[in-house]
């Protein structure tokens, strides 16, 4: 009987002895082992960003990754579709312009590491209009006549951007008495244009016209009358990807990407 019990308890002791040694294995491993990071752990470049840019960085994206083998996810829209996200995994986060991307990092001044900031290209304003131009327009003054209806981003890299064009050459209350509806983003724009046939202009960059070409013409504004505004890129904070983000980066600024925003609408 006595034999029995002993058994038992030395049975007991190395199981015991066992499961203490396990465990503390466990807990010795570092976190990203013990819990891997999926979304961190799958050597993607992730990049956010405004709906504007998204044709160019996208075809950029492409090509950097058939070159180094290294994916490049792209997702854009208004921010609301997907800072949420960006909060837990993002790489890198663009603008629709200087401003734009400044009132991000206000907003959020726990994501973007400032001290990558990069300037990409600029893009000039234009105006578009209704296939084939009904209403013949060919310049600002045109969008001051009577009956002429515009649509308005206030927002979205655009804010002021019509104000700034129509000041310069004294048609600020001509425009504005003709701006029929306004928005906050070239989504919600995109879409009133393909739904409501008589919206007439849109004072915006010449670039959407690019994404637009089966529901737009455009036209050019002469040089002296243009209008520029940046296309700014920086890394986040909490990238663990940072050699191979920048190196993206990096890839934006060479002469191919250069003329990929060209063709996409960018000086």
């Amino acid at each position: 009987m006595k034999k029995t019990m002993f058994l038992s308890a030395l049975l007991l002791f190395i199981i015991t002895a066992a499961g203490l040694t396990a465990y503390a294995k466990m807990e010795s491993k570092p976190a990203s082992q013990a819990t891997p990071n999926s979304s961190q752990g799958d050597h993607v470049i992730r990049v956010y960003g405004p709906g504007g840019p998204l044709g160019p960085i996208k075809e950029a994206a492409e090509h950097f990754s058939s070159e180094t083998g290294i994916k490049v996810e792209v997702t854009a829209g208004p921010e609301g579709n997907w800072i949420g996200q960006a909060k837990q995994d993002a790489d890198i986060i663009f603008g629709g312009s200087e401003y734009m991307l400044q009132d991000f990092i206000l907003n959020h001044p726990e994501i973007i590491d400032t001290k990558s900031r990069t300037e990409l290209y600029p893009r000039a304003a234009g105006i578009l209009v209704r296939k084939g131009n009904p209403k013949k327009i060919a310049s600002l003054e045109d969008l001051t006549k009577e009956g002429v209806k515009i649509i308005d981003v206030n927002g979205a890299g655009q804010l002021g951007l019509w104000e700034d064009l129509a000041g310069r050459k004294g048609l600020i209350a001509g425009i504005s008495q003709n701006i029929n509806l306004s928005v906050k983003s070239s989504a919600e724009a995109i879409e009133l244009w393909k739904s409501n046939s008589s919206l007439d202009a849109w004072i915006t960059y010449e670039s959407w016209h690019y994404r637009l070409q089966d529901v737009t013409d455009l036209v050019e504004l002469p040089e002296e009358e243009k209008l520029y505004r940046g296309t700014p890129i920086a890394l986040t904070k909490i990238t663990d990807q940072k050699k191979e983000a920048q190196q993206f980066i990096d890839y934006l600024r060479t002469e191919e990407s250069h003329q990929i925003f060209q063709k996409w609408g960018w000086k």
